[in-house]
């Protein structure tokens, strides 16, 4: 059995398509060949590799809809260039760049908008993650209730779905969004 490998595109190119500095694109290459040496991740893998960072709870839920947004050409693998595209959005995006982007990762069947199936899968998902141990300790009616703010701020005409211009309206509106998108600028 012959292995696939990918090799990225220039560092230059990456750095240019990046807020990343070349270093820091060479420090990223590096800890993602050390974990996917193929160069590509598939879903499998990436689960496996997110599930480290909860283990009190079950992540494989949440890592699919998050592998799925970070594979943007829906080929089934994370290639080095989606990767560090998605973290760089994230981490040194502008606000705009970044909640399109959460925007993207809930709207899991990709029709444009979110609807309350979605995000209670969402909720559900990040819920499983977080395990039992979380506190307090979740009733059962606690993603719902989760579900049902969310539309109350997010759904400004009251339609049953969230457009992209609701979701970013609303949360440029709310201080703890905009705090909580602040939370990793300098992190790298």
């Amino acid at each position: 059995m012959t292995m696939v490998c990918h090799r990225p595109e220039g560092l230059e190119q990456l750095e240019a398509q990046t807020n990343f500095t070349k270093r820091e694109l060479q420090v990223l290459y590096r800890g993602f060949k050390n974990e996917c040496p193929s160069g590509m991740v598939n879903e499998e893998t990436f689960k496996q590799i997110y599930a480290q960072f909860f283990p009190h709870g079950d992540a494989s839920t949440y890592a699919h809809y998050l592998f799925h947004a970070f594979d943007t050409t829906q080929t089934g693998s994370v290639k080095f260039e989606d990767f560090v595209t998605a973290l760089s959005i994230l981490l040194r995006g502008t606000v705009h760049e970044k909640l399109r982007w959460t925007f993207n990762l809930y709207d899991i069947n990709k029709d444009g908008y979110i609807n309350k199936e979605e995000m209670m899968d969402i909720v559900k998902a990040i819920y499983d993650m977080m395990g039992k141990y979380t506190y307090p300790v979740l009733k059962e009616d606690t993603p719902r209730q989760h579900v049902d703010v969310f539309f109350q701020k997010m759904d400004k005409n009251k339609d049953g779905i969230v457009t992209l211009d609701e979701f970013l309206e609303s949360c440029q509106e709310d201080d703890n969004i905009m705090r909580s998108l602040q939370l990793f600028q300098n992190v790298m």
